[in-house]
């Protein structure tokens, strides 16, 4: 056993809204329907969740070609899907449930609220990310999409539209949009958005609590996939608040517990799509390798 080590656990941490919603639905499908049941894309971007409902009989799909029994449910995940992909659904005669996060459709609204004012729509975010590819998909003219992903893309835009208007993944570092936002309103006085960031609530106040948590920590534990953005984020949020060392991890499983002994004071968070018990087991197994430690709850 190690000697001591004090910990901080950051709240809030663990599941937002849309993923208690999210993950409810598919509990309810399976109850209501049986398994097999299918969920296009992953419901929630972690990777316990995706193996524990695998394991239920739920069949995870990137293409509705790969539905077998058109008489199973299919539920559309939390981060949306695109207008295109709800309309093949309805000509296959599926039963479609929508778990898109009730956030993300605020957004698809906007989008589709600004193509009706004829606007361009500008549109923050990962080109590759599955809301990004459903809120753009709410656009019936792409060629009105624009995507940008940093203040250095907002210099390379060239829209002739004098209506503009903007909407952002709800995922993001807060602090890069904002910077994002105010080149785009330099650039784009008339510029139009939602009535506050589009960045989902939860995402913002986990942020906030890491970014204040970094500054009293020597290393920030950060338990999350590694395809989920907002926990990809929480990391990246504290190595810029100058915190020595940021770890994401999955689970316990994949702590280095040699270089744990290098630190005295840790922090630890979790993104919004990680369970509640990984973070207990986390902090199970520190207690089982230090003699002494010292958990604080620290909350904004």
């Amino acid at each position: 056993m190690f000697g001591e080590i004090e910990l901080f656990l950051c709240a809030p941490r663990g599941f937002c809204g849309g993923v208690i919603r999210a993950v409810k639905i598919v509990e309810e499908t399976l109850q209501k329907f049986g398994s097999p049941i299918y969920v296009y894309h992953e419901i929630v971007h972690n990777k316990h969740i995706i193996k524990n409902f695998k394991e239920s009989g739920v069949v995870f799909i990137e293409d509705l070609s790969e539905v077998v029994d058109s008489s199973r449910p299919v539920i559309f995940s939390a981060h949306g899907v695109p207008l295109d992909l709800e309309a093949k659904a309805k000509q296959m005669n599926l039963i479609a449930i929508d778990a898109t996060c009730p956030l993300v459709k605020k957004v698809h609204r906007k989008v589709c609220e600004l193509e009706s004012e004829a606007a361009d729509v500008i549109i923050i975010g990962k080109k590759s990310h599955q809301e990004i590819i459903g809120t753009t998909g709410q656009l019936k003219d792409l060629s009105k999409a624009h995507l940008i992903g940093s203040v250095a893309d907002v210099e390379k835009l060239s829209i002739a539209n004098q209506k503009v208007g903007y909407v952002t993944q709800t995922t993001l570092s807060v602090d890069e949009t904002k910077e994002i936002i105010a080149a785009l309103q330099q650039k784009f006085p008339r510029l139009s958005s939602l009535s506050k960031s589009d960045i989902c609530y939860a995402t913002t106040e986990r942020q906030r609590a890491v970014k204040t948590l970094s500054q009293e920590v020597e290393v920030m534990i950060i338990i999350g996939s590694k395809n989920s953005s907002n926990s990809n984020k929480l990391r990246e949020v504290a190595l810029g608040e100058g915190v020595a060392h940021a770890i994401l991890i999955d689970d316990v499983s994949e702590l280095n517990w040699q270089e744990m002994t290098t630190f005295s004071k840790i922090g630890i968070s979790s993104g919004a799509s990680a369970p509640e018990y990984l973070v207990e087991e986390l902090v199970s197994a520190f207690k089982k390798h230090y003699e002494k430690i010292k958990i604080t709850d620290v909350k904004l």
